[in-house]
């Protein structure tokens, strides 16, 4: 086996979390598209499928490493956004945790020595920058808005559009 019983057990937790970012993502999703900002729920569906495919890859790292999966049980998702600007806010807050969920196993994997699993998370690591630098854009765009809020999704099609075109796409 390619992997500590220890960073099993942290990969199994940190799918859960993934898990619960899709579900959450798919809540702020649907307050935006209830709200008929539609660019900003097709933002979130799409954030929503990224977490799921986030998951999948580490449960394929587990697997292939000679580990065992066991996902935890996935707290329920907020749904009760008052504003664009909190529902923004709140996923800005939660790539900010994941964050520093990834840099926890990291710490692990270096701590075992485990350049395996260091290389693989590496990715994560990197990712959670794209995260975190897009969600606190999004809000800042919507706080300047100034309650403009067509502006914001006008921002939301063609700007993020056009970075996902420079970063080569869906992850």
């Amino acid at each position: 086996m390619l992997i500590s019983n220890n960073l099993i057990q942290a990969i199994n937790e940190q799918v859960g979390r993934e898990f619960g970012a899709a579900m959450q993502y798919v809540n702020i999703a649907s307050y935006f598209t209830a709200e008929n900002m539609l660019m900003f729920g097709k933002l979130f569906f799409e954030q929503a499928a990224e977490e799921n495919a986030h998951a999948m890859k580490l449960v394929r790292y587990v697997l292939d490493a000679g580990g065992t999966i066991g996902v935890p049980a996935i707290p329920a998702a907020r749904a009760d956004f008052k504003s664009p600007e909190d529902a923004v806010g709140a996923a800005l807050q939660w790539e900010e945790d994941v964050t520093r969920q990834i840099n926890n196993l990291m710490d692990i994997a270096v701590k075992e020595k485990d350049y395996i699993a260091q290389e693989f998370l590496g990715w994560f690591v990197n990712e959670q920058l794209e995260e975190v630098s897009k969600m606190s854009t999004i809000l800042s765009v919507i706080q300047r808005s100034n309650g403009n809020l067509l502006l914001a999704e006008q921002y939301v099609q063609s700007t993020l559009a056009d970075i996902e075109t420079v970063e080569g796409g869906a992850k």
